[in-house]
């Protein structure tokens, strides 16, 4: 789905923080992406998510070359991109349930449409008797189950997560981690970005280790 090139990035002047990076993401794969702070994993999982363009190699992603792709059809290509951020990014005067729906909402879709699975997916997730409740109630793991629940309201093809267990305890990690196999196990691609070590141990999975701006790979 996914193929990068001898990537590298730079911002503005300043010295490479990707350097000659090169790989594929396949359908349906599961993989971690670890390194030290500062390494560039941000600015890798920017660029897979298309907010960034690579200062130079080739970036492929659903078939058409990067560089090509205008900024009329960012929002439908990044439909197949789900994203989960480490802050959440949830809003506080939106209920659980108005903030998995406002993708759809933001596209102009009627409620009747999405209700019925906007709730299916809060229960998947857990999230089925907190619905109606603000952010501000929620636990720091449910607010990374909504956060999950809303970067899958638009069935991406991938998966992306950045750091989803470095806010919450290490059973409720555990938790989080089976919920994003069985994710995979029906079919999305998942990348993890993640520093702990412990977690990656639970799973037979590619490691993609950045050090330095550099990746190397361990299937």
């Amino acid at each position: 789905m996914i193929r990068f090139e001898n990537v590298g990035h730079r911002y503005g002047m300043g010295p490479e923080i990707l350097r000659d990076v090169s790989f594929s993401l396949p359908e349906r794969s599961f993989q971690f992406l670890s390194g030290p702070s500062g390494a560039g994993k941000t600015t890798l999982l920017r660029l897979l998510f298309m907010s960034l363009k690579p200062t130079r190699g080739l970036i492929t992603i659903f078939g058409k070359d990067r560089s090509k792709i205008t900024r009329a059809e960012l929002p439908l290509m990044r439909r197949n991109i789900g994203v989960v951020f480490q802050d959440f990014r949830l809003l506080d005067h939106l209920t659980t349930y108005e903030n998995v729906a406002l993708p759809l909402r933001v596209r102009g879709r009627e409620e009747a449409s999405y209700r019925a699975d906007v709730i299916e997916l809060l229960k998947w997730v857990g999230l089925g008797e907190r619905m109606h409740v603000l952010p501000p109630i929620l636990s720091g793991g449910e607010k990374q189950r909504a956060a999950i629940a809303r970067a899958l309201i638009e069935q991406p093809r991938i998966l992306l997560a950045d750091e989803p267990t470095g806010n919450v305890d290490p059973q409720l990690a555990r938790r989080l981690l089976r919920l994003l196999i069985e994710l995979n196990r029906l079919g999305t691609a998942v990348m993890i970005a993640t520093h702990d070590l412990g977690l990656m141990d639970q799973v037979d999975a590619r490691r993609m280790v950045l050090s330095a701006g550099r990746l190397e790979i361990y299937d």
